[in-house]
């Protein structure tokens, strides 16, 4: 009878153990094809025609709901390639979402792009393991002070937003907002259902 309680206690506390750090179970698996309404298919095609590939990450998750799949991918096509910040600012704010939620799946599928972007790899790091940031550039630095105070405080500063504009515009400033509220809904739907990251990433997301 002790050998089987111990055995119990063992794989409970493996579970536990394995959940901690980073293995819970997916709790929105890909639905089979078979299995797809035609709602849902209708939303797998049009995804496949406007990104090239089918369900993945935040897809799987939003494809419960395929208006809201449609609705999200369509403002992540412009959100994710057309923005006016240059690519090394779009992902960097991408990171800096990814980093606030903890969100693995958005870190694995942005941490090298941004990096090939020409963000400085420091602050790659720096922000996988929740550390201040150094070497801002000043666009940088004025990027994450926008965050910062946004996510943070729920507004920002008159000083902040003034440097905003001066330095990207008003658009500038709305396509900022559309970014992170963009990534941060993909972030909650991840979270809420729990989406792997399909691999490793270099340098890693530690946990929040």
């Amino acid at each position: 009878m002790n050998l089987v309680k111990n055995k119990n206690l063992f794989i409970i506390m493996l579970f536990l153990c394995l959940a901690s750090i980073g293995y819970a179970q997916d709790r929105m698996p890909p639905i089979p094809t078979a299995d797809l309404t035609s709602d849902q298919a209708g939303a797998v095609a049009q995804l496949v025609e406007a990104r090239g590939y089918g369900p993945q990450g935040p897809w799987i998750s939003l494809l419960r709901s395929p208006e809201v799949l449609n609705r999200a991918r369509a403002m992540g096509d412009y959100m994710r390639y057309n923005t006016s910040l240059t690519p090394r600012l779009s992902e960097f704010v991408i990171l800096m979402t990814a980093s606030e939620w903890g969100q693995t799946y958005e870190w694995y599928a942005h941490h090298q792009i941004a990096l090939d972007a020409g963000l400085d790899r420091g602050i790659v790091v720096a922000l996988a393991q929740g550390q201040p940031l150094e070497g801002l550039a000043e666009d940088e630095e004025l990027l994450y002070d926008f965050f910062s105070e946004l996510n943070d405080d729920r507004s920002v500063s008159d000083s902040t937003y003034a440097r905003m504009i001066n330095m990207f515009g008003e658009k500038g400033v709305i396509d900022t907002v559309g970014i992170i509220g963009y990534y941060t809904l993909l972030a909650m739907a991840m979270n809420t259902a729990q989406t792997p990251a399909p691999g490793p990433s270099d340098p890693e997301l530690e946990p929040r």
